[in-house]
């Protein structure tokens, strides 16, 4: 069993992105480990409405990277933007994908390996607005349902949770080069 480590702000986390791939990891017999920027809870959002409150379990800035085997960023446009003016969640997110552990980021929240400086001379996907972001920052962006490079998961959208979440697995269960330059 792997500790798999969930962050997220306070709020504005795309609830889908949080809970689809949480119950995956679970049902493949890991630990998810929600960590945030504060203490207490988590408000998730579907789209721009208000949905359900989960309990952070750890904060990001008492948190260390080798405790766990993979990082999954859930997306959101509120919830990437916060985070990535947090240098906790930041330095975090920069030591996790230097480590070589999957690191996996849906949608918005390529933002935050764009703030992390992780992102130069890979292959990523995003929600369609990131593409500039995500280029003028030195990668090459992709539109795809998911797009493994080297450690790196990420993909565009809550429609491509079911490609996300199979990449995120095959990397936490046999480990980031199992996967391939590319799932598609």
């Amino acid at each position: 069993m792997s500790r798999i480590a969930f962050l997220v702000a306070p709020e504005g986390v795309e609830r889908v992105e949080l809970t689809e791939p949480w119950d995956a990891v679970i049902d493949a017999g890991h630990e998810a480990v929600l960590l945030s920027t504060s203490a207490g809870e988590v408000q998730t959002f579907d789209h721009l409405d208000a949905s359900e409150s989960r309990p952070v379990d750890v904060v990001v800035a008492d948190s260390d990277p080798d405790e766990y085997a993979a990082l999954v960023l859930p997306g959101g446009v509120a919830n990437p933007d916060a985070l990535r003016l947090d240098a906790a969640a930041v330095d975090f997110v920069r030591a996790f994908a230097g480590s070589g552990k999957p690191l996996a980021a849906i949608c918005h929240a390529p933002w935050v390996l764009v703030e992390a400086d992780v992102v130069e001379g890979r292959r990523l996907t995003s929600w369609p607005s990131l593409r500039t972001d995500l280029t003028n920052a030195g990668a090459t962006w992709s539109d795809e349902r998911v797009v493994t490079d080297g450690n790196l998961i990420t993909s565009r959208k809550p429609d491509d949770l079911p490609a996300f979440i199979a990449a995120l697995l095959e990397a936490v269960n046999h480990g980031p080069d199992s996967a391939g330059a590319t799932d598609a």
